[in-house]
């Protein structure tokens, strides 16, 4: 039998090897007004935690280790107008509640707030104020990133082309960009060769484009807000998206743009009060149901191909032009259950919700509107409405139009009225 001995030994070895392998308790570095956040960043080892206190340091800052910068109180880290803010080139870096301000302003050097390069999984930017930034969040490369609850607001003073963005994306997988309030930038958030992301929550505004969005795939754009932008979500060469739950009002080109878009589900949108609501071109083989597009000058913008979609249960209500089509042959919309026309005519004698005859855009009104644009002021009235009636009766100058074989009697959305007047202020 083993000795005294032998069994202590055996128990202390033991309990080395166990200490050895936990990990040591993160250490807390806390950097007060007239300190260097700096220098506590390169004190710290990986895992700590950098707290700063309330005040003003000076930039730039380089973290290359995985730490987490932590503002109390909200200080500021000013950048000085010299370059990235915050440079991040290590995985796990945590980054939260800071005033990150004053970026450079060279858009061939890509100056932003945080700049996560290649290989910083894992960051996370959350509660954070930027401001004066070039770019808000230049994030290339890097994995698994959340971008959470930040106020990013741009150089304001620089023309829009001289901009940075708000959210930048190239070449990342499974972001999340989740509750942000992006605004004064050249796009709100601009994403390139970047896959399985969510994007949820935003507020995106005055700006050229509230998303900007190219050669991404797979990616959920849900409940977020776009307005006062030149086009709201403009969504092109993509496959596989969902975008749902979105609002886009008040936008002075496009509400949302599907361009050379597959195999996505564009549903329970609001689009209101935008040039055009939805603008249309190259889109294949998705699935459009339950949007309200109220009070656009076009409600739809249809062209270069775009069909093979299932557009079912939406609501078109007060568009000056419903649709916007120009093509050789007429497409079908709504066979299974019909979408709802606020300018049909047509009747229900069995009182099913449905009208009995079929709707037609693109009928000789429209297209006298299209070429007088003064008789827009006189839709309403009785004489133009007879006119349309006389156009389905004697059909002889028809032009291929967007049909719909059942169309509802009511909106599927009895709410609607609360997006009329959502305009883009032309003053701006």
């Amino acid at each position: 039998m083993p000795s005294r001995f032998h069994v202590s030994r055996f128990l202390a070895v033991t309990a080395l090897l166990v200490a050895l392998a936990a990990p040591a308790a993160a250490a807390s570095w806390r950097v007060a007004p007239g300190e260097s956040v700096q220098a506590a960043i390169d004190r710290a080892a990986p895992g700590d935690v950098v707290e700063v206190a309330h005040g003003r340091y000076s930039g730039p800052l380089h973290i290359a280790k995985a730490l987490t910068l932590r503002g109390i109180e909200r200080p500021t880290i000013d950048g000085e107008l010299k370059e990235n803010t915050i440079s991040v080139k290590a995985e796990n870096v945590t980054i939260e509640g800071l005033i990150i301000a004053n970026s450079g302003g060279d858009t061939l050097q890509q100056h932003a707030g945080v700049y996560i390069y290649p290989g910083s999984h894992r960051a996370v930017v959350r509660n954070c104020d930027f401001s004066y930034t070039l770019f808000g969040l230049w994030i290339e490369g890097a994995n698994d990133v959340l971008v959470e609850n930040n106020l990013i607001t741009g150089k304001r003073d620089f023309d829009s082309p001289k901009r940075g963005n708000g959210i930048q994306l190239y070449n990342t997988r499974r972001a999340r960009i989740i509750g942000n309030n992006v605004s004064f930038v050249r796009d709100a958030i601009y994403v390139d060769v970047s896959h399985d992301a969510l994007f949820r929550g935003n507020k995106l505004h005055h700006s050229r484009y509230g998303t900007h969005y190219m050669t991404s795939y797979r990616n959920v754009w849900e409940d977020n807000e776009t307005w006062y932008n030149r086009g709201g979500l403009a969504l092109m060469e993509v496959r596989d998206q969902v975008v749902r739950n979105n609002r886009a009002w008040g936008n002075s080109d496009h509400g949302i743009m599907l361009r050379s878009i597959q195999d996505a589900v564009i549903e329970n949108n609001v689009v209101a009060g935008n040039q055009r609501g939805f603008f249309i071109y190259d889109a294949e083989y998705n699935v459009i149901r339950g949007n309200s597009v109220i009070d656009n000058h076009v409600g739809i913008h249809l062209w270069a191909g775009s069909k093979n979609n299932q557009v079912e249960g939406n609501d078109f209500i007060a568009n000056r032009e419903q649709i916007r089509y120009v093509a050789a042959r007429d497409m079908i919309w709504g066979e299974k259950e019909g979408n709802y026309w606020s300018n049909y005519l047509g009747w229900d004698r069995n009182g099913d919700g449905i009208g009995d005859v079929q709707y037609e855009a693109n009928d000789m009104v429209d297209r006298l509107s299209w070429r007088h644009p003064m008789m827009k002021l006189l839709l309403a009235s009785p004489a133009v409405q007879t006119l349309r009636l006389v156009g389905q009766q004697f059909p002889l100058l028809r032009a291929p139009s967007i049909v719909d074989p059942k169309p509802h009697m009511q909106p599927f959305h009895p709410d609607w009225s609360q997006w009329r007047g959502r305009y883009f202020p032309r003053s701006e």
